[in-house]
């Protein structure tokens, strides 16, 4: 059942980031340009790694607790910064709507729920937060460097040219806050959480 539910985890992945493929490479017609414009984005690289991540706990191999929590808190942070920041700006219709749906929506629900059910329970520590933290970090520095170079940006938030670097670096700070703080309260959930395999168990 854990496997199995992986797998169903790892599939919406997989179709969220196929189906955004196709859409943006039927504005483009080119698979480079394509895939160094998607690159960009913290929900596709996210839900990359989710789907490479649940398809290998899928065919039964182990994954640490302490990466299935920190993806857990990433892919979650792309739906709460979603619909906080982002839903609305760019109306959506056709496949490019279902890939939102499934990349921003459904994605971070099942991983989560993934989580709760089948995750090895009370194994997180609370320096956890602190290390998963690196990955938005090195998020952060990768994509404003590459805006440095074409003057692009994935995000409003981030977009230092029109911002400015004081104010971009105010609204980095608000949600590094707010991902710490999240950190701190999935390690408090899976402290006592009923749910999940027992403490031996992969």
């Amino acid at each position: 059942m854990r496997n199995a539910a992986a797998a169903l985890v790892a599939i919406v992945c997989w179709a969220g980031l196929a189906i955004q493929f196709a859409a943006t490479f039927a504005v483009n017609h080119d698979v480079a340009t394509t895939v160094w414009i998607l690159l960009r984005f913290f929900t596709i690289l996210t839900n990359l790694l989710v789907a490479v991540t649940m398809t290998w706990v899928a065919i039964g191999r182990k994954v640490s607790p302490e990466v299935l929590g920190g993806l857990t808190l990433a892919i979650l942070l792309v739906g709460v910064i979603y619909w906080l920041l982002l839903h609305g700006l760019h109306p959506l219709n056709g496949s490019a709507l279902v890939a939102n749906v499934l990349l921003h929506d459904v994605s971070p629900a099942v991983m989560a729920l993934w989580w709760l059910f089948f995750a090895r329970r009370a194994k997180l520590r609370w320096s956890a937060p602190l290390w998963w933290a690196t990955y938005p970090v090195a998020y952060l520095i990768y994509v404003l460097a590459r805006g440095q170079m074409d003057g692009r940006y994935p995000y409003p938030f981030l977009d230092v040219g029109r911002l400015g670097w004081l104010q971009t670096a105010r609204n980095v700070g608000g949600i590094a806050l707010g991902f710490i703080l999240a950190g701190f309260v999935l390690v408090w959930i899976d402290s006592w959480r009923p749910l999940g395999s027992s403490r031996g168990s992969r």
